[in-house]
């Protein structure tokens, strides 16, 4: 049951079951063979993408519960479609009232059955801290923000919050007559009495900027409101996947996706475990990949016994493919006297690893420090080692960590050693090689050492780069992405076609993606941006009027010059669907300026200098010269930005592994980051499906996305009726000659007789043409020609009807 393409669905209460139900037909025409559904454990009420579970053993009733995923399931099987589910390993939602096994530690601490499912370090308080409070903590109990249930069975927090007491305290509470009077913070002998029944408690109240320094929990990055889970721990395994498991043996689904593996203590050790689970639930062996971010020449780990990764390689892939190499230096250039920051990515995000360390993981670093620490006074030849030292040489690792984890590998982290010596201070050289000793070494205290800090650099990779730098480095945004490389702004065409025979040879149904419910701008808007590669000079130029006008003169250039990107790349192409165009932009830079932390942030938002970049954005698209010029623009770059958004599409579709189509992407997608990529789709717009036999008619309409949508039912149906082509097919590139051979991506997929020509024109803007349909100017290909089965196909003829070639012979 291997999918040959997938179909994205985000399941919340405004789109149940019963929705995505009633699209077996669409999604059976369009050639979709598995909907990939988020996940569908009980999550916090209203959760709008399910990653906040509360309850991994139910199937959520806001998506229609059980029944309603059966029926779902029974639906789609009459269409010949099955199910790739989305599930959450590594946290669970906490605080609230809704977790009862998160409440069951608070009540009973240690001795709850519950201890062991969360990472909790008891020691050496034994008590858990809880930093829930929206004020610091005598504020919050003296204010009446914390109050004791009637009953006397938990202590609330802000009306939100519920902290449970110890049983012991809840039997002597019953016998007192005026528990609300009696510990009510408002009065001096309220809070005392309050504060007396706290201090007994399992865990400690303490206001939320308390965390970062002291929190003893692991959290999924730094949000309080997700736990960690020690998956490892068989009871914890069993518990959380008992539910995936038995859908799975019961042919409900057909395999999994698994969400942030790096945050696992041991991901290896877990996907064989979870390999072995599904193996013995039923005779398949199901589809089983997993969400990866991948460092630069890192692959995922064949031991791990995975299908390969959820996809974001191959977006960063295809989406360097766009881009003109010649762009790189006059736009970093442009950067970096427009910002005043460094014209080098790297410099960016070794910042932001520094300055997230210190600020977010401090309670973590301590953490791993401690656990070294210990290490080295084990051992009389390390017993003066001290804790501040290792922090030091610690902290040059992690900031110059070039991926999420090193899984112990010597091999990687004696790479990553050599970069933190550069930066070491005299003599603490030495000290970097102890850590990476231990880290590889057989010696059992180790593990636990090595477990923390690579927990730590996981985290640490994610906010700091995703979450940081990619929001104040602007050289390009199309380059900013989840799982991209944004040091490197181009990809050559030989180097792309490695990287897909590669994949076809270790991962060759490993998911392929170009929009996911985490991009920070959806594809077609990546691939307009990435036009722009091409005719920097004339962006340059663009953009340096605009930010002359006295809009910008309220914010920061290099806000401005982020926000002028973002207008242009989302821009829609359809102006009766404008009318929301300008609050989605400002949503989106409300985020983009807290997560970049230099002129707001989520913890200490500058609400006015937001409000003057949302003027700004309102003033670009309400004064008239301005939109003018801002449209004309879009108007320039807008056929090849298309053209882009169809090769991309092209190559997800025919590249080895398997399609997936985010939710509504099937038609252009100018979203920008969340919740902006999770809007309502309209599947109405969206049939009949389009037909292939009609491109002529989609490229002259090609504003409508018709011509996108056509091609990918084609090739997905294909895909559909030659299966092994696209699995064990192999990937033969094609030799391209002449004056624009570096503009041309070709080759074939063979399986027998059956074979499939692709070739589509890259980095072309300077010869599309929209008028009277998108396509490329024949002269502009001169000579150029593909070598196919010995003989030469000149690009011009091939290309005669549209702008891409597909050839399929012996279907």
């Amino acid at each position: 049951m291997i999918p040959s393409a997938t179909y994205r669905i985000q399941f919340h209460k405004g789109f149940p079951f019963g929705a995505a139900a009633e699209l077996a037909d669409y999604l059976a025409d369009l050639g979709i063979s598995h909907l990939y559904a988020s996940p569908i454990g009980t999550a916090r009420a209203g959760s709008t993408h399910g990653y906040d579970v509360v309850d991994p053993t139910a199937i959520n009733p806001e998506l229609g519960g059980e029944a309603g995923f059966r029926a779902l399931a029974a639906a789609l099987r009459t269409r010949g479609i099955g199910i790739i589910l989305d599930i959450v390993p590594n946290h669970m939602a906490v605080g609230g009232t809704d977790n009862r096994w998160w409440l069951d530690v608070l009540e009973k601490g240690r001795k709850s059955a519950y201890a062991r499912f969360f990472d909790i370090d008891w020691e050496p308080t034994g008590t858990l801290l809880a930093p829930f409070l929206g004020l610091p903590y005598w504020d919050a109990l003296t204010s009446g923000a914390l109050t004791l249930e009637p009953a006397g069975t938990a202590v609330v927090a802000h009306d939100t919050h519920r902290f449970p007491l110890r049983p012991e305290d809840q039997i002597a509470l019953r016998g007192e007559e005026d528990l609300a009077g009696g510990y009510d913070g408002r009065t001096a002998e309220g809070a005392e009495r309050l504060h007396a029944l706290l201090e007994r408690q399992h865990y400690r109240l303490a206001w939320w900027r308390t965390a970062a320094d002291e929190i003893n929990w692991r959290r999924f990055f730094d949000i309080t409101e997700l736990a960690g889970l020690r998956v490892e721990d068989e009871a914890v395994f069993e518990a959380v996947h008992a539910l995936p498991l038995r859908l799975f043996a019961e042919g409900l689904i057909d395999g999994v996706r698994v969400d942030h593996v790096d945050g696992l203590a041991d991901p290896g050790a877990y996907c064989r475990r979870l390999r072995a689970a599904l193996e013995a639930a039923r005779p398949d062996p199901g589809y089983f990949v997993v969400e990866k971010i991948l460092g630069m020449h890192e692959a995922l780990p064949a031991d791990w016994v995975t299908d390969g990764t959820s996809g974001y390689d191959f977006m960063d892939q295809v989406s360097a493919l766009l881009h003109a190499p010649a762009a790189e230096v006059p736009l970093a250039t442009h950067w970096a006297a427009l910002s005043g920051r460094s014209a080098d990515f790297a410099d960016e995000e070794h910042q932001a690893r520094h300055e997230i360390l210190e600020r977010t993981f401090p309670g973590q670093l301590d953490a791993a420090v401690a656990a070294f620490h210990r290490l080295a006074r084990a051992a009389p030849a390390t017993r003066d080692v001290t804790a501040g030292m290792i922090r030091r040489a610690m902290i040059g690792l992690l900031v110059h960590f070039p991926a999420y984890r090193a899984y112990g590998q010597k091999h990687r982290l004696a790479r990553v050693a050599d970069a933190a010596r550069t930066e070491a201070a005299p003599g603490e050289g030495a000290l970097i090689d102890q850590l990476v000793d231990w880290m590889t070494s057989d010696v059992p205290e180790a593990a636990d050492a090595l477990r923390r800090f690579e927990q730590l650099s996981a985290p640490l990779a994610a906010k700091a780069v995703e979450d940081t730098a990619f929001y104040r480095y602007g050289r390009l945004l199309s380059r900013n992405d989840v799982g991209f490389h944004a040091a490197r702004l181009s990809l050559e065409p030989a180097e792309f076609l490695a990287d897909a025979t590669a994949r076809q040879r270790l991962f060759p149904v490993a998911m392929l993606t170009t929009a996911t419910h985490d991009h920070k701008r959806g594809e077609d808007v990546r691939a307009r941006l990435a036009a722009i590669s091409e005719r920097p000079e004339a962006w340059i130029a663009a953009a340096s009027d605009w930010l002359r006008h006295p809009l910008a003169a309220e914010i920061d250039p290099a806000d401005a010059y982020q926000i002028l990107q973002t207008v242009v790349g989302a821009w829609p192409l359809d102006e009766t669907q404008s009318d929301d165009f300008g609050p989605r932009v400002s949503a989106w830079s409300m985020k983009a300026l807290r997560e970049a932390k230099l002129r707001s942030s989520w913890s200490a938002p500058d609400e006015a200098y937001e409000a003057a970049c949302a003027a700004y954005i309102t003033g670009l698209l309400e004064d008239p010269a301005l939109r003018a010029d801002l449209a004309g623009f879009v108007d320039r770059i807008a056929p090849a930005g298309a053209l882009n958004g169809i090769v991309q599409a092209i190559l997800r579709c025919t590249a080895p592994g398997v399609p997936d189509c985010y939710q509504g992407t099937d038609l252009w997608d100018f979203s920008l980051v969340d919740p902006d990529n999770r809007r309502p789709v309209d599947y109405a717009a969206r049939r009949p499906v389009a037909a292939f036999a009609d491109m002529p008619a989609h490229l002259a309409d090609w504003r409508s996305g018709r011509a996108k949508q056509a091609l990918i039912a084609h090739l997905l149906n294909l895909r559909r009726r030659r299966p092994p082509l696209f699995t064990t097919g192999a990937l033969e590139p094609l030799p391209v000659s002449g004056e624009r051979a570096d503009h041309i991506l070709a080759f074939a997929r063979r399986d027998g007789e059956a074979h499939l020509l692709v070739a589509v024109p890259i980095r072309s803007a300077a010869a599309v043409r929209a008028d009277p349909a998108l396509a490329i100017d024949p002269a502009w290909w001169g000579d150029t020609a593909i070598v196919a089965d010995g003989e030469p196909l000149p690009v011009n003829a091939l290309f005669a009807e549209t702008p891409f070639a597909i050839r399929a012979i012996g279907f």
